[in-house]
């Protein structure tokens, strides 16, 4: 019987920061389309790995701290000696922080940019040789509502999530020929820890924000499996440099 186009069976997939949350989901995503999978994040993925290996699929738990380059080259060495591949990548590590843009600190514009920026470049980069020395290979980027509008008191946050749009154009421009797709999910208003304080603490605006979503809820993890697994797929062959929203139609309100 023929695979379909969005079996990922015998593929192997780097997901970052995928202890909770949003990366979680989009582990067990590609598990359950039949990727094998490196988890990747400060914090190891004990539980996430329980899971993937629950659908039949193969881990491996790699810690590292994205908050520097430094330990990216060793994600890429170790996911390929522990799953003797990789297919797919996934940045999908972020972290935010609040203030009114006049208190806005450089310490807290640094952490936030070298994250969820520079980390992800340098991490496509490594991922890229391979992938391009391969001929072929899957980037899906995590970018943002942010990637579009401006928010307000994140301002790197913004800035990064902006910068994630523009390096994912900049690198399908210069892979897509060598077999390379690089894309990206801008999730919207999704029920994560990163959000917690809208959704758990402030219910005043998490009522505005479910009264503007057509949806009319917050998103949860598992809504990105579609999204995720079509862009890591053969499905995706002939498509580069989007920014794909899933967002409950709030862009289109």
């Amino acid at each position: 019987m023929t695979a379909g186009p969005f079996d990922l069976s015998g593929r192997v997939a780097v997901v970052t920061g995928a202890n909770t949350g949003i990366g979680r989901g989009i582990a067990l995503a590609l598990a359950q389309a039949g990727a094998d999978v490196a988890l990747v994040g400060r914090s190891r993925a004990e539980e996430t790995a329980a899971e993937v290996a629950a659908l039949g699929r193969r881990t491996a738990l790699i810690d590292a701290d994205l908050s520097t380059i430094a330990p990216l080259e060793s994600v890429i060495g170790r996911t390929l000696e522990e799953l003797a591949a990789l297919d797919i990548l996934v940045n999908n590590a972020g972290i935010i922080r609040r203030a009114d843009a006049v208190d806005f600190t450089e310490a807290d514009w640094d952490a936030v940019i070298d994250t969820n920026l520079k980390s992800l470049f340098f991490l496509c980069q490594a991922a890229g040789r391979h992938m391009l020395a391969q001929g072929r290979g899957k980037i899906v980027n995590i970018a943002s509502l942010l990637s579009f509008q401006g928010g307000i008191r994140v301002p790197s946050y913004t800035a990064s999530k902006s910068g994630v749009a523009g390096l994912t154009r900049l690198l399908a421009n210069e892979w897509a020929g060598r077999g390379v797709n690089v894309n990206a999910i801008a999730p919207g208003y999704f029920r994560t820890e990163l959000t917690s304080p809208i959704w758990r603490d402030d219910p005043a605006r998490s009522a505005e924000i479910i009264g503007r979503l057509p949806a009319g809820r917050w998103g949860e993890p598992s809504d990105l499996a579609g999204a995720t697994v079509f862009l890591a797929s053969a499905a995706s062959d002939y498509v580069h440099g989007i920014v794909l929203p899933v967002d409950g139609g709030w862009l289109a309100r």
